[in-house]
């Protein structure tokens, strides 16, 4: 009966936490933006086949997933969107690989804190938060990597078309000579539009399938610039040129921003890590005083009122320095 105040609390506090997040976030300029590429793609790619090729590709990938896959599968609520995330990756990674390893995490945080001597109920749900947010934190940061990546070449890789254009070869040409001359994510993408078109595919389906895994704007900028050329004609390596230079300028324009928001970035940090860091050390130093925090219900108290202040600022400092660019 001791636990439920504290777990009652805890539920209040992260219910409070996600409302003051939704209403801070307001409309999604990403959203909006992703909407209309959408209806603007709709004109542009036949409904019908793209339809029948996802089916085919999801039977395709149903077949070879494995058991450990298929179980950790029903287990998520939304196991395709993590599925996407883990190709946008470029690793090997399954689906059934990432759930072993957040399990693992869980498991092993929270039987180290057992047998430290910490309280149960703060054990299992450190674990839990380790076990859920780690792994999620590496797919992340790996897919921004990569994406930064493939955004930093992709206005080279552009012009290196544009000139092949010029010169006379066919755009699927110079989509294979990028795929084979340009290293990085920006190579293997454009490779495997290229392997996609040899079995089969049109061009403008391959293209929006890599956009779509890939999820950046910079690129599907580029695949919608192709596909209205090839429907309303033009030049297509002018076209392609002004959007090289006007991914530069987007780029320099992120670079700026970025550096002005860095300090305001940097107090964001210090104040969401150092609490957790005086805690760690105060805990190492003087225990006894510190398990008062999970048995003291004043304490209990001020120390979730403490964790609810604290998102808001870090929430409201995000709003800050967020530009939709």
């Amino acid at each position: 009966m001791e636990l439920m105040p504290f777990i009652m609390l805890v539920g209040g506090a992260v219910t409070i936490v996600l409302l003051l997040a939704f209403a801070f976030a307001g409309p999604s300029p990403k959203r909006a933006q992703a909407r209309r590429l959408t209806g603007l793609r709709a004109r542009h790619v036949n409904g019908g086949e793209v339809m029948v090729e996802e089916q085919m590709m999801r039977r395709i990938s149903a077949a070879r997933g494995t058991k450990v896959d298929g179980l950790v599968a029903r287990l998520l609520p939304r196991p395709a969107l993590l599925k996407k995330r883990l190709s946008m990756t470029g690793k090997t990674w399954t689906v059934g690989q990432y759930g072993m390893v957040t399990a693992g995490i869980a498991i092993i945080a929270t039987m180290g804190l057992i047998i430290q001597g910490a309280p149960l109920l703060f054990s299992l749900l450190f674990g839990l938060l380790l076990g859920a947010g780690l792994p999620h934190l590496v797919v992340g940061r790996t897919i921004k990597r990569r994406v930064n990546q493939f955004t930093v070449k992709l206005p080279d890789a552009i012009e290196l078309l544009v000139r092949g254009l010029r010169s006379g070869l066919p755009i699927t040409e110079t989509i294979a000579v990028v795929g084979s001359e340009v290293d990085g994510p920006i190579g293997v993408e454009f490779r495997a539009v290229t392997d996609k078109m040899r079995i089969g595919r049109t061009m403008d389906v391959a293209l929006q399938e890599t956009a779509d895994r890939l999820g950046t704007p910079e690129f599907q900028f580029f695949v919608i610039s192709i596909a209205i050329q090839r429907e309303t004609g033009g030049n297509l390596a002018e076209t392609l040129a002004n959007l090289a230079n006007v991914l530069r300028q987007r780029a320099q324009m992120k670079l700026k921003i970025k550096a002005m928001s860095s300090e305001a970035k940097a107090s964001a940090y210090i104040i969401g890590v150092l609490p957790f860091f005086v805690f760690g050390i105060i805990w190492i130093v003087s225990r006894g005083y510190m398990e008062k925090f999970f048995t003291d219900e004043r304490l209990m108290i001020a120390g979730v009122g403490g964790l609810c202040w604290m998102a808001i600022g870090v929430m409201v400092m995000a709003k800050m320095i967020s530009f939709e660019i």
